[in-house]
């Protein structure tokens, strides 16, 4: 695990020029956004750039910084170095197990297009390093870059899929691979920890900041959706030997190149029990909407050992903004949860974080109450893969106080929960 200290001092701002080369300005100190506000970043809030992130360019957007003296924020919408030369804000998107604390400070010109699904955290310069506004929320090194070499990968990949032609969702799993770099792939083809195990090409949910699927002239997926419905044999295939072998093994139902899972339970039901008729090892996991608590139910009663249900926000109609679905309600969400609690089994929520809207405080009351009700095991503290702007208009937030921050946020469910764990990725239990 790559370690972290916080800066000496506040890093300054960074901006792109017409060229997309980074360059930082001493003029003014970084900032972050927390929804619409502009803050300056505790030093405390700050780690360095987590080996295997990127910097983004964000065009059509001005960078926002502090004001030295004032400590107000301040844009700056010309090149400092030329004043000829157009300039572009800048964000980091995070390695795994990282979370942001404040997003990316701009401010957005008329003409600014939407933004791909990723994520963007605030970023800035000081002593020869980029500096985050994020925290480390995951000790586990499943995903970090260091520990992915791709001449083994490549290696590997191509022997498996050499020998497994028959199978589909092994030849499927090789795309991602190769061509998408899912870290889930590579973990599978290198014989280690979580495994995916995609079975859905189909949803019942249209959500705004959909991976797999967006409409024509929207902001483009990351991946290609999954084309066909896995049989139960050819899922069994691959989670039998990976359950048996893998070091702290996990196989997890519902992936990012893949629909919503639950509506292939009868499929998932059937792999289940072929896995658990070999192998006792390991834990099968199911990563979802939670919109069918009915399937949930007959899935616990087959042997799924633990669950990962996303959520955007815990009141209702935020929910349905993001979600769009089609035939459940967060209503159905929670039932789900509820079932897996009364088998006696591991409930994870797959919580997006985005600043100023996951710390509002009307939100964070709501998410209080959905613990003290649903009892999860783990919150995996996941950005928001989404245009910060974009998703805030869709979802028609209107705040009426502001954030708490997400420092303290966490601090406090910490604090009145202290059964409740936080992390990143879906954990091993035996």
């Amino acid at each position: 695990m790559q370690p972290h200290g916080h800066p000496g001092r506040t890093p300054v701002l960074v901006f792109a020029n017409s060229r997309g080369e980074i360059l930082d300005y001493d003029g003014l100190d970084m900032a972050g956004a927390s929804g619409h506000r502009f803050l300056l970043p505790e030093n405390t809030e700050l780690i360095e750039l987590p080996q295997g992130s990127e910097l983004f360019v964000l065009p059509g957007r001005f960078p926002v910084g502090m004001d030295q003296e004032s400590r107000e924020p301040a844009l700056l919408d010309s090149n400092p170095y030329d004043s000829d030369d157009e300039i572009s804000a800048v964000a980091a998107f995070m390695a795994p197990a990282h979370t942001a604390i404040y997003t990316a400070a701009y401010q957005s010109r008329d003409n600014a297009p939407l933004l791909p699904l990723f994520a963007y955290t605030a970023v800035g310069w000081m002593d020869g390093k980029f500096w985050v506004a994020a925290m480390r929320t995951d000790s586990d090194i499943r995903q970090d870059a260091s520990r992915f070499d791709q001449q083994i990968i490549n290696s590997k990949t191509t022997k498996l899929l050499a020998t497994h032609l028959d199978n589909r969702l092994i030849q499927h799993l090789g795309k991602c691979c190769l061509t998408y770099g899912c870290p889930a792939a590579r973990n599978y083809f290198l014989g280690r920890w979580e495994a995916p195990l995609p079975c859905s090409p189909v949803c019942n949910a249209s959500c705004v900041g959909c991976i797999s699927l967006q409409p024509s002239g929207c902001c483009p997926s990351t991946q290609d959706r999954i084309q066909f419905v896995p049989t139960a044999q050819e899922l069994a295939d691959i989670a039998v030997p990976h359950l048996k072998t893998a070091d702290r093994s996990v196989v997890s139902f519902g992936q990012g190149c893949e629909g919503e899972p639950l509506l292939q339970a009868v499929t998932m039901e059937k792999a289940i029990r072929l896995i658990r008729g070999k192998t006792m090892r390991g834990t099968i996991n199911l990563n979802t909407n939670g919109s069918l608590p009915e399937a949930v139910e007959k899935l616990a009663e087959a042997g799924l050992d633990s669950i990962r249900i996303s959520l955007n926000s815990a009141r209702p109609d935020y929910h349905r903004r993001y979600y769009r679905p089609s035939g459940f309600s967060l209503s159905d969400v929670r039932q789900s949860m509820k079932v897996m609690k009364s088998h006696n089994r591991h409930l994870s929520l797959n919580y997006f974080i985005l600043p100023g809207f996951t710390d509002d405080p009307d939100e964070f009351a709501a998410f209080k109450e959905l613990i003290e009700s649903c009892r999860p095991d783990l919150i995996q503290m996941r950005n928001l893969n989404m245009d910060p702007e974009h998703y805030l208009k869709v979802v028609k937030h209107a705040p009426q106080r502001p954030a708490i921050g997400m420092v303290h946020w966490r601090e406090q469910l910490a604090g009145q929960f202290p059964k409740l764990r936080f992390g990143y990725f879906n954990p091993a239990l035996n």
